[in-house]
């Protein structure tokens, strides 16, 4: 819909609307110069009224004047209030521009707002009012005149006012179509995100326990390559052991990515004890004790494996050979409390502190459960990760 700020670029169907509209005002302006009486009672032409003969030179004036009524519709579309008004102000003295007037109305009706058309609309009741009185319809009453010059105007109006509703209907669903499919796409990206999110944190969790434990048996024999063949041998399979199940991990990960339908196989309360006991296997003592009663569910196990398992990364990365402990205690309608504390390491170390993104990605995990999650140095120089999750009844 042109709104009139600028000028108008006519296409094809455009150009045929104009052309036509233009073609029907001339026609229209035409056939009433020529004057045609209607028949008289006995089939006879009834001959114009004295008060109807027009000098010459008012005949020509208005002949003009029709022209240039037809011709201003070509630029209804850009001025169609300026244009709706001269026309209706012009048929009051010119029948000729009658029909470029009605032509003139629709389209002001069709691309103004319904405030500004029926505003131009009781100017055109006036209009006929003034032509009533001031030009008297020769062959039809004064106030049947009137009445059909403001139904003809008030039809015209109404037909373009109803185009217009419609066009505005059709633009809103137009509108709402597009930003339905915007939010669609803004709802498949955010789901991409998240998607992506829960894969990094899959692979920082998976592969981050496996390289941590090949990290540590790499570097006890870089020094110590004078240890007892038994533990260089039993070092080595860990590290073959390690490194193999990594890259099963790593193709389990490469095949959701490629198949977004499937899913990792995620570990569950079951699988903690073996979590633990490969942990304890690479030198450091690692004590685990488990105090709670029945089935533990999927999500809030799966949950509790990650927090320990990366407790237990952030050990043997920042407290290499720290003692660590490892609790599980709760119970259903109580909630799973989850502890993995460790003390000073023997060399060096930050104390189990962890700065990177791990804990980051088990506060997300913890509070989608609406858990609790706490962590921070100990007293004695070691460091403490702890977790509650709720646990249904």
């Amino acid at each position: 819909m042109h709104t009139g700020t600028g000028p108008h670029r006519r296409d094809v169907r455009d150009w045929i609307v104009d052309l036509s509209m233009f073609l029907i005002a001339l026609v229209y302006a035409i056939m009433t110069v020529l004057d045609f009486p209607p028949p008289g009672p006995s089939g006879g032409e009834i001959p114009p009224f004295p008060e109807r003969d027009m000098p010459t030179w008012w005949e020509i004036v208005e002949r003009i004047v029709a022209l240039a009524a037809c011709v201003s519709l070509w630029w209804r579309r850009r001025w169609p209030t300026q244009i709706a008004v001269a026309l209706i102000v012009i048929s009051v003295v010119s029948q000729p521009a009658s029909c470029a007037m009605l032509i003139s109305l629709f389209s002001l009706a069709l691309h103004r707002p319904p405030r500004t058309s029926l505003v131009v609309f009781g100017l055109g009741v006036g209009s006929v009012a003034l032509r009533s009185l001031v030009v008297p319809d020769p062959y039809i009453p004064p106030l049947l005149a009137f009445l059909l010059g403001v139904a003809i105007q008030g039809s015209v109006i109404g037909w373009g006012l109803t185009v217009h509703h419609r066009r505005e209907l059709v633009e809103s669903l137009r509108d709402r179509a597009v930003h339905a499919e915007t939010e669609a796409q803004l709802r498949a990206e955010h789901a991409q995100h998240q998607v992506r999110e829960a894969m990094a944190r899959e692979i920082h969790d998976v592969l981050g326990h496996r390289l941590s434990l090949l990290s540590v048996h790499a570097g006890a024999l870089e020094y110590r390559p004078d240890a007892p063949p038994e533990e260089i041998a039993r070092s080595a399979k860990v590290i073959r052991e390690s490194a193999h199940q990594a890259l099963q991990d790593l193709r389990e990960v490469i095949g959701v990515l490629r198949a977004p339908v499937g899913e990792l196989p995620q570990p569950t309360m079951v699988d903690l004890r073996q979590l633990v006991e490969e942990a304890d296997d690479v030198g450091a003592r690692v004590e685990f004790t488990t105090d709670y009663e029945g089935t533990v569910p999927d999500r809030t196990g799966r949950t509790a494996y990650r927090i320990v398992q990366e407790g237990l990364t952030n050990v043997r990365k920042h407290a290499p050979g720290a003692d660590t402990r490892v609790a599980v205690r709760g119970a259903p309608g109580e909630g799973l409390t989850v502890e993995v504390r460790n003390g000073r390491a023997p060399v060096g170390g930050s104390g189990g502190r962890s700065d990177g993104q791990g804990l980051v990605g088990l506060t997300e995990r913890v509070s989608l459960l609406s858990g609790r999650l706490e962590h921070g140095p100990t007293s004695d120089g070691g460091w403490r990760l702890s977790a509650w999750l709720p646990w249904p009844a």
